[in-house]
């Protein structure tokens, strides 16, 4: 089995607590700015997760797994009234269920398509067209079927796997520090990508079933967009009949200091998909899709899996999102977040010559280095430091705490970084001054 990433490290579940990764290994313990690929709502050994009533409610769902596509349970029915209590926004009252990112996202498109082809044959197109998704450059869906034609972060997850030559489209990033000077040249790129849109649904008339973008490009280097451009996507699927998902598998629980990341925007989506925090992946989706009939929350089978999502999954989201609702964690990752992005922007005026582009919502955070080859050594270093944090993009350091990082963690985090930079800058000096000589040269 080949493993990714921090495979020197062999965590000791009993041992990790908080914010805090435990290495069974080197017996050290290091700060978690990563939580799992942003899946830890709540990091470690949380105490409400050792309720007695809770483990012998999460063992007794582990011992037997059912098909829960076939069969309810109270456990299932139990997780889908506190879903829908806390997490689930009204406009979206259907639910799809199933393990994996990725799939939620298949199972989002595949929704579209049989939206768009029943669409196609009300008004009276008589061969089945609605197969194609535009999605943006610098794209993370995930790593299967159809989400392949969509993802084009690192060319090593799709290198040599046949895909689909679906419409993609510029992405209108926003630039770090963003201010006046900068605001024309945005609003340029969105009028690029909403041409480029308007052009690809024209050329491949009623082929287009759906737009789907992710509110801030994880992956692909944590890619911000202005709310004004969502407000253009949400017109445009409107106006030519296509539907709009938001892929918020990352953003989504909180991480963004709002439950859903597109509350920040005042644009609702057609479709929304779920996954990491909510340990339980799917999609929740819109009373549009009744714009048709025997649609896939109509016709039984037509969307399904075996398991239907994982009961422990689901067990352990319940309990997750009361906790984080209990604790007020999405208010924690706003207030700390402001705080931490904060400290950032000044270190990047202490380490003006490495560190820029500062940006993020909530415990969303990022900030670039000059390339690659210096994001990773300075990723080697905070690691030998006692901290874990993720590259995003081609040069991007990405930061994804637990939603109840406190703010004293922020301050040891920031005690790590100055010391890690640091030792960057003394092993490579002669880099920097050709780096800054190249700049300058530029301007």
């Amino acid at each position: 089995m080949l493993v990714d990433g921090y495979s020197k490290i062999v965590v000791d579940l009993q041992k990790s607590e908080g914010n805090y990764i435990y290495d069974s290994l080197s017996g050290r313990k290091y700060l978690d700015m990563f939580s799992y690929f942003a899946t830890a709502p709540i990091g470690h050994n949380h105490p409400g997760m050792h309720d007695p009533e809770f483990k012998e409610k999460i063992l007794s769902v582990a011992i037997m797994k059912p098909s829960n596509s076939d069969f309810y349970t109270t456990e299932m029915a139990e997780f889908v009234q506190t879903f829908s209590k806390y997490a689930i926004p009204e406009h979206l009252p259907y639910l799809f269920l199933v393990s994996g990112g990725a799939l939620a996202v298949e199972n989002a498109l595949k929704a579209a398509f049989d939206w768009k082809v029943r669409k196609n044959f009300q008004k009276g197109i008589k061969e089945e067209k609605g197969s194609q998704i535009i999605h943006f450059r610098e794209a993370f869906h995930g790593r299967s079927g159809y989400t392949l034609s969509l993802t084009n972060t690192d060319k090593r997850k799709t290198k040599y796997f046949p895909i689909f030559n679906w419409p993609r489209i510029t992405n209108p990033k926003i630039p770090f520090p963003f201010n006046e000077a900068n605001l024309d040249e945005v609003i340029a790129l969105e009028n690029k990508a909403i041409h480029e849109i308007k052009a690809a649904v024209q050329e491949r008339r009623d082929d287009i079933a759906a737009i789907i973008i992710e509110p801030i490009q994880g992956e692909g280097g944590d890619s911000h967009f202005r709310k004004e451009f969502f407000q253009k996507l949400r017109a445009v699927a409107d106006e030519s009949d296509i539907l709009l998902i938001f892929d918020e598998v990352q953003t989504g629980i909180g991480l963004t200091g709002k439950m859903w990341c597109y509350e920040h925007f005042g644009v609702k989506p057609d479709i929304l998909v779920f996954g990491k925090k909510t340990q339980v992946c799917g999609f929740l989706c819109s009373k549009r899709i009744d714009e048709v009939d025997d649609n896939v929350f109509q016709e039984s089978g037509r969307l399904n899996s075996t398991w239907g999502g994982n009961l422990v999954d689901m067990v352990r989201f319940r309990k997750y999102l009361e906790i984080i609702v209990t604790d007020k964690l999405i208010e924690n990752a706003r207030n700390v977040g402001e705080y931490f992005l904060t400290q950032l922007q000044q270190l990047e005026v202490e380490f003006d010559n490495i560190v820029n582009g500062v940006r993020g919502r909530g415990f969303m955070i990022a900030f670039d280095l000059p390339n690659s080859e210096i994001r990773n050594h300075f990723l080697s270093m905070t690691y030998q430091n006692g901290l874990i944090a993720l590259p995003s993009g081609a040069r991007a350091i990405r930061f994804r705490p637990s939603l109840n990082l406190p703010r004293e963690l922020v301050d040891e985090t920031l005690r790590i970084l100055r010391k890690s930079l640091a030792e960057v800058l003394s092993t490579n000096g002669a880099s920097f001054a050709r780096i800054e000589e190249e700049t300058n040269a530029e301007l």
